[in-house]
């Protein structure tokens, strides 16, 4: 099984050489028909090929193209919210994407692109102005672009994937989606969920 590292952890001001921003309160996620009936993140454990393994963080992020720093950046802050549904059921998307840890299962470093928590959230915290993210990088990151096979890799096919951005379909890319504030995402394999979510709750300030 692989490590998880706990929130208080992975970003403490000790650790990190800063404190991480606000981790959002959970929330519903919405779509047209409605709330959906659970919170994002909190249905049952990932299959094997969705776990984060945090020991191969360092050469993800390098995959993804984008470096491991010592302290999230301050320059870009937004957020934009993933769903990941699999046959119609959500698969939660792990704590601690774009973090990494060291012997003693500490953080050491985070990606500009990474997540604090299960809600779905995915922050952009750069010390670089305009840098462009993308849905491919967060993937990579996560180790899990085809979502099947070995867990944390970071390579595998797309195919069978249906990606949705704000509700509508999106038939431009999944790897090369730009990640943009307040977006919702909806990554969607197998049989297609009753509703697409459309919107995110996020926190104030957020």
């Amino acid at each position: 099984m692989h490590t998880k590292l706990a929130l208080a952890v992975a970003l403490s001001a000790m650790t990190m050489g800063v404190a991480a921003c606000a981790a959002p309160a959970p929330s519903t996620a919405t779509s047209a028909g409605g709330p959906s009936p659970e919170p994002t993140g909190t249905s049952s454990a990932p299959a094997a090929d969705f776990a984060l393994d945090i020991a191969g963080a360092p050469g993800r992020i390098a995959q993804a193209g984008l470096s491991v720093l010592t302290a999230e950046g301050n320059v870009d802050h937004y957020h934009a919210h993933l769903d990941v549904l699999k046959d119609g059921k959500p698969v939660p998307v792990p704590a601690n994407i774009g973090i990494t840890a060291g012997p003693d299962n500490r953080a050491n470093g985070i990606s500009a692109l990474h997540t604090h928590d299960t809600t779905g959230v995915i922050h952009i915290e750069s010390p670089t102005a305009g840098q462009v993210f993308t849905l491919g990088q967060l993937l990579t990151e996560w180790g899990v672009l085809g979502g099947s096979g070995a867990a944390g890799t970071g390579t595998g096919s797309l195919d069978g994937w249906t990606l949705y951005v704000n509700g509508q379909k999106h038939d431009a890319g999944i790897r090369d989606l730009p990640l943009k504030g307040h977006d919702e995402i909806v990554l969607s394999y197998g049989a297609a969920p009753a509703t697409i979510p459309a919107a995110y709750d996020f926190p104030a300030g957020e």
